[in-house]
């Protein structure tokens, strides 16, 4: 495997020096889409050269382009089979991913890209699969179940396409995405993207991928501006009171709280909660409409703290962030990286504090290792504590239960509000349509004034359900 180093020009690469269909360019062009980004730089030309591609890429930084020009580059339009396969771990990423691959395919007609994930109901996926595709996103349970039932057949695959294959083998789909695998036809095409570089990432890639060629994006601004305080205790039970002083003195208006386990962070959220902190959890053992309530609240600053799972926040883009805290340490230290990497995003100073116990000793050397440097230690001592205040959150989330499927949009409930409600626009705060409900958030101030109107105005003509999501 080979493992190339990133040229000091990357950045500088325009789309224009790739071999690509003329619709895509034309495509890209109108997109206002000119220099790549470093991960598209260095995997682009190796995958539009027919190679198996292990890119180690985070969030953001252009990969499901990269791959998506690439299947899309040598897609046979007038064949309505199953050309390229992308699983994903969630029903959100695949949602994502599908919308990026619609709008890069534009110019390129009759392009048909279906989600087929868990969580979304199976007769629609049967229906649209009996009309055939060129390209399936997918979670891989959901893959796995269509197989089984024979509604989808690999047999044309050229393109398979592992996204955030760190996250869904931290999920449990390792059987699941080798038993898909085993399906595909062995003459194909790989391209595995992953955050980290863990065991099972080399063991998947030595099973299923044929000489692999290995690239790592390293971010164009690598020096991010994040303090790293650490406190430590002797006994466990104190970290939840180490947490409140941290609070409490800092008082964010934005804090996203690392757990190592599930259970921990449903027990810290509702300790939090107790004592008066507006706190959510967030992990893999939730219902699907859960996780994407606690997403909602928080990114729309309804809700002010997130306590949460690596896998479950991986894919959480806010961005302002003013804190970060591990509950607990991560056990690599590129996890480590990656959490307080939340923080101090935009040009913004970030600040990430870590509460740490004896135990923590090899996960530190680890840390400091990567520093190049000794951890910072903070005083507990010099901690605020005559202050008890917390602050609340800014905004309040109502739930309509009108959603896509009623043909809602977000300027519909914007008008209702503005127009019809009297509110100004600046307090009226983010707005999200899902299939089944619509979730509007709205300034504390005038939170009262907006349910009155939702509870008996009409939004489109009509009387809609409403609730304050708590």
């Amino acid at each position: 495997m080979t493992h190339p180093k990133s040229s000091a020009n990357t950045d500088e690469l325009h789309f224009t020096s790739l071999d690509l269909r003329a619709a895509l360019f034309s495509n890209l062009s109108s997109l206002g889409y000119d220099t790549m980004t470093p991960i598209q730089s260095q995997s682009l030309p190796l995958m539009l050269n027919n190679l198996d591609v292990i890119a180690q890429a985070k969030t953001g930084s252009g990969k499901t382009v990269a791959f998506g020009l690439c299947l899309l580059n040598r897609l046979n339009v007038e064949n309505y089979s199953v050309q390229a396969l992308v699983l994903c771990p969630t029903r959100e990423l695949a949602e994502q991913v599908s919308q990026v691959l619609r709008q890069l395919a534009r110019q390129m007609p009759n392009v048909k890209v279906l989600n087929l994930s868990g969580g979304m109901p199976l007769k629609p996926q049967l229906d649209s699969l009996r009309h055939g595709a060129h390209i399936i996103v997918g979670t891989p349970g959901r893959v796995q179940k269509h197989l089984d039932k024979e509604t989808l057949s690999l047999k044309k695959l050229q393109t398979l396409i592992l996204d955030e294959a760190d996250r869904m083998l931290d999920m449990g789909f390792y059987d699941a995405i080798c038993d898909i695998i085993a399906i595909c036809p062995k003459q194909r095409q790989t391209l595995l993207f992953s955050a980290t570089y863990p065991a099972e990432i080399k063991k998947l890639a030595s099973q299923f991928m044929q000489s692999p060629k290995r690239v790592i994006a390293e971010e164009p601004n690598t020096e991010i501006d994040i303090d790293q305080i650490y406190y430590e205790t002797d006994q466990s039970k104190n970290k939840f009171s180490i947490l409140k002083a941290l609070l409490l003195h800092h008082k964010p208006k934005s804090t996203l709280i690392f757990c190592n386990t599930k259970e921990q962070t449903t027990q810290l959220a509702t300790s939090l909660s107790k004592e008066g902190f507006s706190a959510i959890a967030l992990n893999g053992d939730m219902e699907q409409v859960d996780r994407d309530i606690a997403m909602i609240r928080f990114k729309n600053q309804s809700c002010s703290i997130l306590v949460a799972t690596d896998v479950a926040a991986r894919g959480l883009d806010i961005k302002e962030l003013p804190l970060v805290i591990n509950f607990e340490l991560a056990f690599e230290h590129d996890v480590h990286i990656h959490r307080i990497g939340r923080t101090g995003r935009a040009g913004a100073k970030g600040l990430a504090l870590s509460i740490t116990t004896p135990a923590d000793a090899e996960r530190l050397l680890a840390i400091e290792e990567g520093l190049k440097q000794p951890v910072r230690w903070g005083e507990l001592a010099a901690l605020n504590k005559s202050s008890s205040t917390i602050i609340s959150p800014d905004m309040v989330t109502f739930c309509l239960n009108v959603g896509k499927k009623d043909k809602i949009r977000p300027g519909d409930i914007l008008g209702a509000l503005t127009k019809d409600a009297g509110l100004a626009g600046d307090m009226i705060g983010k707005i999200d349509i899902t299939p089944l409900y619509s979730y509007v958030a709205v300034h504390q101030s005038k939170a009262d004034a907006a349910f009155n109107y939702l509870q008996n105005g009409k939004l489109k003509g009509r009387k809609v359900g409403v609730k304050k999501m708590r």
